[in-house]
């Protein structure tokens, strides 16, 4: 088990205090108070997320799961920020947000679709011709 670390505990504890001042600040407001708890629950759920992915063994298969998690978890922040900023902005600034939040979209192709694929050996040499004409050429040398 890890050890105890009074700067994370000092950091949720600045969040928590945050969080409690700006749903009292938001005069019963229904929405400002929902972006509040979800963006709380979301931090929270992605940070404890991200330290059982870092316990976890490398070869684990949980691994694509609890990436897939930290995944959904940092969209919905992408995208409820990005909605709360672009809903107090002009239309040309709403349209850069939502721009500069695609990309964060398109990760999910990145991370679970993608599958890099070996290159093709080059036209008329064998696989393996590289080490075997290295070998060649050593044997010559003697």
């Amino acid at each position: 088990m890890a050890e105890f670390s009074w700067l994370t505990a000092l950091g949720f504890l600045f969040l928590t205090f945050n969080s409690g001042m700006a749903i009292y600040r938001s005069d019963g407001d229904r929405s400002s108070v929902l972006f509040v708890v979800v963006s709380y629950l979301d931090l929270v759920a992605l940070f404890g997320c991200l330290r059982y992915y870092e316990r976890l063994d490398r070869h684990s298969p949980r691994r694509e799961t609890v990436k897939a998690a930290v995944w959904a978890l940092t969209t919905l922040l992408t995208v409820i920020f990005s909605y709360k900023v672009a809903e107090i902005m002009p239309l040309a600034v709403k349209v850069v947000v939502w721009a500069m939040a695609a990309p964060h979209l398109r990760g999910f192709y990145a991370f679970f679709l993608y599958e890099e694929k070996q290159p093709l050996p080059a036209a008329g040499t064998a696989v393996g011709a590289p080490a075997a004409a290295a070998a060649r050429k050593d044997s010559a040398a003697d």
